[in-house]
């Protein structure tokens, strides 16, 4: 068995693992590190993300994060507006009685104001409710996205796709990695990011102390193309959404699904009666017209904190193995503030500047 040594390992190479890899090069560009994904970069819940941000959080620390979130992302699309994030208008829908509320839970970004019309996408609203508009919605592909992370970090990362870990042992000078390949790697700070695989037996025991659970995640897809113009429309008391696919061809409805605990490597990944029934059912209260045209869509699962925020923790009394994620269904809306939370557990330079406005430096692969 060959061993070799890393300075940090990244477990998991979805959006945030990349981001998080990413993060530690930038801090400091002579560390080694390795990114280990059990299947293909950005394949798990990574590819089957919405993509959607809007400005808005369920407690002061989510709605620090998502502030951050959203300047990081401006940064990134002003300094490379190639990249597949998309500025989107955007309509918040809730009860009249709950504006004070709203106005608690969106951040001062969102400028959220009475609006003047409803778009055309929804009918009548139900007695009760009201539509404000509000700036700062965006939308990415990111599995696109997160495929241009890795392929920028090739040249400064070890990259192992398609290698799973099968042990996490902390050791008195490290975390040593054992591999399904029949190798290992020992690194001097492991971070987990492992989306909905919370369960996987090489850190079961270390993350189930965390409490995080894994739901369901069902969204329909509306075969209709969107108008150039069309906006993101939030119904916020169902916390579900209306999002033009724009690139794609057909919007797509996100709603709540309340199935728990499924496992992400046998939730099935086609609807089934009962998601799809259920997802019709809050969409028929505000565009009837649209169901008749929801005749796809996807499924998959997302992990979860017990307190509707993310986690990020040392798994271990020395801070060797770190976790991030579990980000109650919003990885990519706050995967840059999750970045930078997890880098300053880890022995690396403090942030100083948004990390979309450097750029990864030249570092010799053979350190690894």
């Amino acid at each position: 068995m060959t061993t070799r040594r890393t300075d940090y390992a990244v477990i998991g190479a979805g959006v945030l693992g990349c981001l998080i890899a990413r993060e530690i090069l930038t801090r400091d560009p002579h560390a080694s590190v390795a990114l280990l994904e059990r299947d293909a970069v950005a394949s798990g819940a990574t590819r089957r993300s919405a993509g959607l941000h809007f400005p808005r959080g369920s407690s002061p620390r989510v709605r620090r994060m998502a502030s951050h979130s959203q300047q990081w992302y401006a940064a990134l699309k002003a300094a490379r507006p190639e990249l597949p994030v998309h500025s989107l208008r955007m309509t918040v829908v809730a009860p009249t009685a709950e504006e004070a509320q709203l106005r608690r839970t969106y951040l001062p970004e969102a400028k959220l104001r009475p609006a003047t019309e409803l778009p055309a996408t929804i009918g009548p609203l139900p007695a009760g409710m009201s539509a404000w508009e509000g700036d700062g919605c965006q939308y990415a592909d990111v599995h696109a996205l997160t495929q241009v992370l890795a392929r920028e970090l090739r040249p400064t990362a070890e990259f192992r796709e398609g290698v799973q870990v099968t042990g996490v042992t902390p050791t008195a000078d490290g975390v040593h990695l054992d591999l399904g390949t029949g190798d290992a790697l020992t690194a001097g700070h492991v971070v987990l990011a492992p989306g909905p695989w919370l369960a996987a037996p090489a850190w079961k025991d270390l993350v189930a102390p965390l409490g995080a659970r894994v739901k369901k995640v069902v969204a329909l897809h509306i075969e209709i193309p969107p108008a150039a113009d069309e906006r993101a429309i939030i119904f916020q008391d169902e916390d579900a959404f209306l999002l033009p696919y724009h690139e794609r061809g057909h919007w797509l409805f996100s709603y709540t699904c309340q199935e728990w605990d499924v496992d992400p490597d046998t939730v099935p990944a086609s609807l089934s009666p009962t998601g799809r029934g259920e997802a019709l059912a809050t969409l028929r209260q505000y565009a009837p017209h649209l169901v008749k045209h929801c005749t796809s869509g996807r499924v998959f699962c997302d992990a979860y904190g017990p307190d509707a925020e993310p986690l990020v923790r040392a798994l271990t009394e020395d801070g060797r193995v770190v976790f991030a994620g579990a980000a109650n269904g919003s990885g990519y809306r706050l995967a840059p503030a999750i970045t930078a939370e997890a880098a300053d557990l880890l022995p690396l330079p403090p942030e100083r500047n948004l990390p979309s406005q450097r750029t990864l430096p030249s570092q010799r692969k053979d350190a690894a």
